[in-house]
């Protein structure tokens, strides 16, 4: 039997849209990268009957296509939610702005990638390296999007793809939009053998409930570090009311 030798505190951290985000998204590429593969090259048993029979590879095509617009319609709520959701759904964590997310960074770095520290970096949500990831990966899908609405807009007649005819000429033609397209579903496949090593790696070393926490959105984290960020609370919300305070003056006191 393995005893914890740490107080922890469970910390309510992934809010239900960051969950269903999560898990609508894993779906989406899985899908996506399966069928994308498909329509690159067919199966021969795919429409091996009579053509006026079977509509395999057209069905195919269509599972692809409504993947990509629920993959399209869900990055778009993830951006909404940057700026609605909880502090650790919010976007300024996925974009380096302060010194101590560059120092955290590094400091990750070095214990997870490098190796050259062993004692984990402590992170209530994502940590300065996951987050930059992130932040990559959500730049590379857009551009999946724009590509592949790109290369769907010269067998629709839907509007909404038509927005994106001026991508094919923008980057040189057809073949190469095809080819980037291909290139980013590998760029997919590598991050998500990667991010799966990673989750199940920390949640069996630092035993924090990574995994179960993108199900039932809670963390088990160090009472420390969770005092550490009530107490920042208190203080921002101090420097909140000061900052009310002094306008309720000025106002009081403008001719």
């Amino acid at each position: 039997m393995r005893v914890r030798k740490e107080n922890l505190k469970e910390v309510y951290v992934w809010e239900i849209p960051v969950r269903i985000f999560h898990w609508l998204n894993a779906l989406c590429i899985v899908v996506l990268i399966s069928t994308g593969f498909m329509i690159a090259d067919p199966l021969a048993i795919i429409d091996a009957t009579e053509a006026t029979h079977s509509f395999g590879f057209g069905y195919i095509r269509l599972i692809h296509f409504i993947a990509g617009f629920v993959f399209f319609v869900n990055l778009i709520f993830r951006l909404y939610w940057s700026f609605a959701g909880n502090r650790f759904a919010k976007w300024n964590n996925f974009v380096l702005l302060k010194k101590e997310q560059w120092q955290e960074l590094f400091e990750v770095i070095k214990v997870d990638i490098l190796m050259l520290k062993t004692k984990p970096v402590e992170s209530i949500g994502h940590n300065a390296v996951a987050a930059t990831t992130y932040f990559v990966l959500f730049l590379i899908s857009g551009l999946q999007v724009i590509t592949g609405f790109a290369l769907y807009a010269k067998m629709s007649q839907a509007a909404f793809p038509q927005l994106f005819t001026w991508i094919i000429p923008l980057l040189g033609g057809e073949f190469i939009v095809r080819d980037i397209h291909h290139c980013i579903t590998w760029v997919f496949i590598l991050f998500m053998l990667v991010h799966v090593y990673l989750v199940l790696y920390h949640d069996y070393i630092e035993r924090r409930g990574e995994t179960s926490a993108m199900i039932g959105g809670w963390k088990f984290v160090k009472e420390d570090i969770v005092e550490q960020l009530e107490l920042k609370d208190e203080e921002m919300e101090k420097q909140k009311r000061a900052r009310r305070r002094r306008e309720k003056r000025r106002k009081i006191w403008r001719p």
